[in-house]
């Protein structure tokens, strides 16, 4: 897709239009912040009704509800579930092994798949009017916008994952570590880097009260080996290269199975954790894939 360099969002277009109009509403209650959409677990008497409880000294008097005072001769306030924003952070994978497969196959590579993702959830999370930010870990090192609610805000991810290119091996643990536990951390990777200490890392943050969700980029091409020769190489290490390699069909098999085996852990270790988990395929449409992350579907 080209990008103007004005509004690198007018590219996606039809992306925004696909996504318009989806809730992404907060998998648990939100701990204490500004008033916003989602429901929150800082409980008082404004919002949402829920019940009534019996007054006690000190609670404001203007919660009393007079007519049931008038009717029982018993005092109740009414209790309702207040809302809040929920500040959402994007943290997208941009080693080296995001680059697969290269621009000349044809194919929408990894990273390609996840920044139209990444486009679409910022997108449907700018729509609630909570804060949106990115993080973009590469070969130079990390680019980031902070969280922002204001008009542009997607236009402006747009224009920090269109600047980026992938390679380098740099982690994403230390990244999403240093990220606050009071929000949704969403994190958009092929799971082949640092996954161990990452694991690690966001069971720390779902301990602490974050929401995070696993969103596993997968290539068309890994999932179904092609036939005939092929190029063998480590993406992130330069020395390791093969030209020409075929397969046999043996091998090939045990690769499908092998891989089928790392996906199902992979689900596995990350919904053990607490945490929400999507594979997405470079070959299907993004917004299909954003619908799958916010309703939670686990693939598409």
């Amino acid at each position: 897709m080209s990008h103007g360099p004005e509004n690198p969002a007018v590219g996606y277009g039809a992306l925004l239009d696909a996504v318009r109009g989806l809730r992404w509403p907060a998998r648990r209650a939100v701990g204490a912040a500004p008033p916003g959409a989602h429901r929150s677990s800082q409980r008082g008497t404004a919002g949402e009704f829920t019940e009534y409880r019996l007054y006690r000294q000190g609670d404001d008097p203007r919660a009393l509800d007079w007519k049931l005072l008038g009717r029982s001769d018993r005092a109740f306030i009414k209790l309702s579930d207040d809302r809040a924003l929920l500040t959402t952070w994007v943290v997208v994978d941009g080693s080296a092994s995001m680059a697969f497969p290269e621009k000349s196959s044809g194919s929408r590579s990894k990273f390609r798949m996840a920044c139209d993702v990444a486009i679409g959830l910022a997108a449907v999370v700018h729509a609630s009017s909570d804060p949106i930010g990115v993080i973009v870990t590469h070969a130079d090192g990390v680019s980031r916008m902070p969280p922002r609610t204001r008009r542009g805000a997607v236009p402006e991810i747009a224009r920090v994952l269109d600047g980026v290119s992938c390679g380098g091996t740099d982690a994403l643990t230390p990244t999403v570590a240093s990220l606050s536990s009071n929000a949704r951390i969403v994190c958009l990777t092929d799971c082949l880097g640092d996954q161990d200490a990452l694991l690690r890392a966001a069971a720390a943050l779902t301990a602490a009260g974050a929401q995070f969700e696993c969103v596993h980029v997968v290539a068309a091409e890994e999932l179904l080996l092609p036939s005939g020769a092929h190029l063998v190489r480590d993406p992130e290490s330069a020395e390791a290269r093969a030209e020409g390699v075929v397969l046999p069909a043996r091998e090939r098999t045990a690769y499908t199975q092998a891989f089928g085996a790392f996906r199902d852990a992979t689900r596995q270790r990350w919904r053990a954790i607490g945490a929400g988990y999507t594979e997405v395929h470079t070959n299907q449409e993004p917004a299909r894939a954003v619908r799958a992350v916010v309703v939670g579907a686990g693939s598409c």
